[in-house]
């Protein structure tokens, strides 16, 4: 990926991804090792963090779509090295705000519910 050109997009517009997928079954070892590389950035990095969790959905069987998608997040990454949060080691505040939504889907009855971390002076993690 050194060689790759940088993208300004994490993930194409409009793409679904689905356990089925295009294109033929792909090393899942290798799948893997990526992906949980990519959720470790993710501490300083939560303009990824949706996109990695969405991928991780397919470590099962990788299809590849799905590696392409990893590749894809890999060249928005490069191209983007300058982002990203900075965690001093001064006093650090940590404040939690949740909501939830107890029983607000309609067809399942499921709930929702949400958690932000400020960090300092950082943003949602």
């Amino acid at each position: 990926m050194e060689d790759s050109n940088p993208v300004k997009t994490p993930i194409e517009t409009g793409i679904k991804l689905t356990k089925e997928g295009d294109g033929q079954i792909v090393d899942a070892t290798y799948f893997k090792q990526i992906v949980g590389s990519l959720r470790y950035l993710t501490c300083t990095r939560p303009d990824i963090c949706y996109l990695v969790g969405l991928v991780s959905r397919y470590m099962e069987s990788p299809r590849q779509v799905h590696l392409q998608v990893v590749k894809r997040i890999m060249r928005y990454i490069k191209g983007t090295t300058a982002f990203g949060l900075f965690y001093s080691s001064s006093k650090i505040e940590i404040v939690k705000y949740s909501g939830s939504d107890w029983g607000g889907d309609s067809d399942e009855r499921k709930s929702t519910s949400d958690n932000c971390f400020m960090i300092g002076k950082t943003g949602c993690l």
